[in-house]
């Protein structure tokens, strides 16, 4: 059975009052896909005229797409920890992104999307890239069964020796060993088979999967058919590049057909987002082929500027977000876990602290209802500023000073260095009206100091809260 079209708000309402079991074939079926350093500007729907991705633009008209969608992070780890968790992923201890063989990782207590899903009844299924451990496939740390996920096809970071015909992926904690293709046709190809599998075993029971895609992070690899598709890209790497982004698009548009092949694409709520913004050309030797464009913002990857943390955000469920939509509200990926929540009986305990909201008005072109403004703190960021939050039209980001020197680089929060990461204080502000001034050209913050101390109260309140919270590791190697 089919649920009519409600809306979005009265379909919440009702799914809340109702027992899993008895709302089960009227629940949407989720799909989540999340790309690894895909810049806000390399897709032609927002605005890239030079790369082909017409399954993405295709999607994007068939629902939502929003303008100021963000991640929970600007770099791939805790924006990974941050989507599945709705908190911002300091306060789960992962302040960077994770090198293999370090303590740092997801805590095993920490509640996720899958493992409220999996107990709201749903089937649960993950493919492509974990890292939210470094001990990968390892009983030292929990692994991505332990979160909620029935099945899992995963690697630990990136595809290796290379995301063509790589030989590290792991089946339920099985090796598979080479496996012949792209990364991204095969996350695919796996997420696909296994809502096949799952639709004849159990038609009636609803589904989430995570497609996390490696691409476009590098090591990039393309077909050379598709690059060859690129013949006026000027610079070395560019055409790998785009051909990278295109063979991803395909790989989407893949996931799409088998929906509509299996009949669940109209209850189905498809996703689609990046980890984070573009990798800085160049900035480590193998990072060549990195031209991921920024669009019209400032910064890139690693930066607390709009580059490094707002991605595209596209979001398409036909039964009940009306195509051809545009919206220039503030949502994240730390918004998904109370909305999916919302929408399927999911139980998130009282008293359980997340720091997303329910956006299921916003999928429906309105407003949030937000408590809380979107925040960020990495400590490893490129510029200056360490914290920022976003509150309506307004940005205001913040440096973190300890005896008038800035804080230094911190990978992690540790014995060693948590007295003084503590000691820092907030300072330096730089406050944008972010939804006039996207590319953050005109600091207002001498101009407005009223606004500036009032928006600084609450980063400081949050801030505050979130280092209390956030984990303190022994060591980190």
């Amino acid at each position: 059975m089919r649920l009519p079209p409600l809306p979005l708000v009265a379909l919440g309402v009702c799914l809340a009052a109702a027992t899993p079991e008895a709302s089960a074939d009227e629940r949407p079926n989720i799909v989540v896909i999340l790309c690894d350093d895909l810049g806000y500007g390399d897709l032609a729907c927002y605005g890239n005229r030079t790369i082909r991705t017409p399954h993405l633009d295709k999607l994007a008209a068939q629902g939502i797409r929003f303008t100021d969608f963000y991640s929970a992070a600007p770099v791939c780890s805790p924006a990974r920890v941050g989507l599945l968790t709705g908190r911002t992923p300091n306060r789960a201890g992962v302040y960077d992104w994770i090198p293999s063989g370090t303590e740092v990782h997801m805590g095993r207590g920490e509640l996720t999307i899958p493992k409220i899903l999996k107990g709201a009844g749903y089937a649960t299924c993950m493919a492509g890239k974990w890292h939210c451990n470094s001990q990968f496939n390892d009983a030292r740390q929990p692994q991505p069964g332990d979160f909620g996920f029935d099945h899992w096809f995963a690697t630990q970071n990136n595809a290796a020796p290379s995301h063509e015909n790589p030989r590290n992926f792991v089946r339920n904690g099985e090796g598979v060993g080479k496996v012949e293709g792209f990364s991204c046709q095969i996350v695919a190809g796996e997420a696909i088979g296994w809502i096949e599998r799952h639709l004849a075993d159990r038609p009636d029971t609803p589904f989430f999967t995570y497609v996390a895609f490696h691409e476009p992070h590098e090591p990039i690899a393309s077909p050379a058919t598709l690059a060859a598709g690129y013949p006026d890209a000027p610079k070395k790497g560019e055409a790998l590049y785009y051909a990278n982004v295109e063979n991803m698009d395909s790989a989407v548009g893949e996931l799409m057909a088998a929906l509509d092949r299996l009949a669940v694409a109209d209850n189905t709520l498809v996703v689609f987002t990046s980890d984070n913004g573009p990798e800085t050309l160049n900035r480590y030797r193998g990072a060549w082929r990195s031209h991921g464009s920024p669009g019209p913002l400032r910064g890139m990857k690693l930066h607390t500027h709009e580059a490094g943390i707002r991605v595209c955000g596209i979001a398409r469920w036909p039964l009940q977000i009306d195509p051809g939509q545009t919206s220039s509200e503030p949502v994240g990926a730390v918004d998904l876990m109370p909305t999916f929540a919302s929408l399927t009986a999911a139980e998130i305990p009282l008293g359980h602290h997340l720091d997303g909201t329910d956006i299921l008005t916003a999928l429906k072109g309105g407003r949030a209802n937000r408590e809380q403004p979107l925040f960020w703190c990495y400590y490893g960021a490129l510029n200056d500023a360490k914290v920022a939050i976003r509150d309506g039209d307004w940005k205001l980001l913040a440096s973190l000073d300890s005896g008038g020197q800035p804080l230094g680089r911190v990978r992690a929060i540790t014995a060693k260095n948590r007295a003084a990461v503590a000691a820092a204080e907030p300072s330096r502000y730089e406050l944008f009206k972010i939804g006039e001034d996207r590319g953050e050209a005109r600091d207002l913050a001498g101009e407005m100091p009223g606004r500036v101390e009032a928006m600084s109260e609450v980063l400081r309140e949050i801030y505050t809260g979130v280092l209390a919270d956030g984990r303190t590791w022994e060591k980190i190697r």
